[in-house]
């Protein structure tokens, strides 16, 4: 049965249950995904299962492993997962949703079409990760590493970069709608056609202002990097 058909099988549910690997295994060797409901999986090794369409609801995942795990088609709805390990995972079109994953690691992780809402990436390592198509929308990535990261044409929504890596990112023809670029960093990033209005500059300093060569700002925010200068725009 190909993955479409699988995606489209009534789910198993589980709800209230701490649950070790090899429960996990025995769950992943059926032939439905499952609903996990309110499950501890607190520092549970579940590298390299196949969890591919499964929703984890309201699920405690500290410290989980999922290295090198399939998991596309996913969905992670409230979750509580402060350093949890993605390593090399495959998130394809998996949805994030109000959850809480700081200081996780998806290094190397695939998060092609993948989706992250109202969620809080505090510190999160999403270095290497193939990211086509993926969205963020009123997300928490204050102090994350994202060097690299494609962000082109994307409507940018109360986004959280603060005190980012963003080397290198590209950010070309992108609009930002109440974000915070505060103390990133934006060595090579490139903002052409970008609309940088609706984002908070603080703390960018003038020899930085070059990264926003062909990006619209506002008279405010060109004031503000002058003031670097100890120049008074008037």
């Amino acid at each position: 049965m190909n993955d479409d058909a699988k995606s489209k099988r009534p789910h198993n549910l589980l709800e209230d249950q701490t649950l070790d690997r090899a429960q996990l295994e025995t769950l992943a060797a059926g032939d439905k995904p499952f609903t996990l409901v309110r499950c501890d999986l607190e520092e549970v090794a579940l590298s390299r299962l196949d969890l591919g369409n499964w929703t984890f609801d309201n699920c405690i995942l500290r410290r989980a492993a999922f290295v090198g795990a399939k998991l596309e088609g996913s969905q992670w709805l409230g979750c509580r997962g402060g350093f949890a390990d993605f390593t090399g995972s495959d998130l394809r079109e998996a949805r994030f949703e109000g959850c809480d994953f700081n200081n996780s690691n998806f290094r190397g992780a695939t998060l092609s079409s993948a989706s992250f809402e109202r969620c809080k990436l505090t510190g999160a390592n999403l270095t290497e990760t193939k990211s086509m198509h993926a969205v963020f929308e009123e997300t928490i990535l204050a102090d994350a590493r994202l060097p690299g990261f494609s962000f082109r044409k994307a409507q940018l929504k109360q986004l959280d970069f603060q005190m980012a890596d963003l080397r290198k990112c590209d950010f070309r023809q992108s609009v930002f709608e109440e974000c915070s670029l505060r103390d990133a960093n934006l060595a090579g990033c490139r903002f052409e056609g970008a609309d940088l209005r609706g984002a908070d500059l603080g703390g960018i300093q003038l020899v930085d202002a070059r990264q926003f060569k062909g990006a619209t700002i506002s008279r405010d925010q060109a004031g503000q990097l002058l003031a670097e200068l100890g120049l008074n725009v008037r």
